[in-house]
């Protein structure tokens, strides 16, 4: 395993997707939940314990080597909104192009051919870990951190938040990460036995109700 792949697959520049993507923090942003650096850190949190969580357990699990299409189907489940649905899958299909690309593998490219429009992000990225020869402990913090660093990327650009206050939010929310990548894994490693059922199914209405709203928006800065 690898250390420095940890940080390839982490990094921002990692050419997946995220940028594009806003994680919910627009939709908040116009609606007012989002105005400042407090209000950042409690939409931050709520949506690292719901959906990076779920996002943190499937790609802890996709490391394993637990299934990725029976995975797919829990994904599928666990976001009720399709907006949500949808732009997973781009996210996925965008990481895997990214993926493959830098660490070639026979399991990639079968989720490739199996998905070709594309598999839910958090199922490729585990799958990519697995790749890269990182384990489920990575995954998951990757996935966990994704959870949280694009909303707070986002909302410099929307709000004109100072990039320090963002980053403050980020580091401060550093041991509930530890927290959620913890049971994200022992989450993941139970599915083994007892199959995708064990995985969390953390629910966060206000982001699929807001998906949903922010798809209808005519211009968008983000694509979600």
């Amino acid at each position: 395993m690898s250390r420095a792949a940890l940080l390839v697959l982490a990094d921002g520049r990692f050419p997946a997707g995220g940028h594009a993507h806003s994680g919910g923090a627009e939709e908040a942003v116009k609606a007012g939940r989002i105005s400042g650096a407090a209000s950042l850190a409690e939409f931050c949190r709520g949506r690292l314990h719901t959906a990076g969580l779920v996002s943190a357990a499937l790609a802890a699990a996709a490391a394993l080597g637990i299934d990725p299409v029976t995975l797919d189907g829990a994904a599928d489940a666990r976001t009720p909104s399709p907006a949500l649905r949808a732009a997973a899958r781009r996210l996925g299909r965008q990481l895997m192009r990214a993926a493959r690309a830098t660490w070639p593998s026979a399991e990639l490219d079968a989720l490739g051919r199996e998905f070709p429009k594309g598999a839910h992000q958090p199922v490729v990225l585990g799958l990519t870990a697995r790749a890269a020869g990182l384990g489920p402990v990575d995954a998951a913090y990757c996935a966990a951190y994704e959870s949280v660093s694009g909303p707070a990327t986002a909302t410099v650009r929307l709000l004109s938040l100072d990039p320090f206050d963002a980053t403050g939010v980020l580091a401060r929310l550093g041991p509930e990460l530890d927290r959620v990548a913890d049971r994200a894994v022992e989450a993941a490693r139970r599915v083994v036995d007892e199959g995708a059922g064990a995985l969390p199914a953390g629910s966060a209405p206000l982001l699929e109700i807001g998906a949903e709203l922010h798809a209808g928006w005519p211009v968008r800065l983000f694509a979600s």
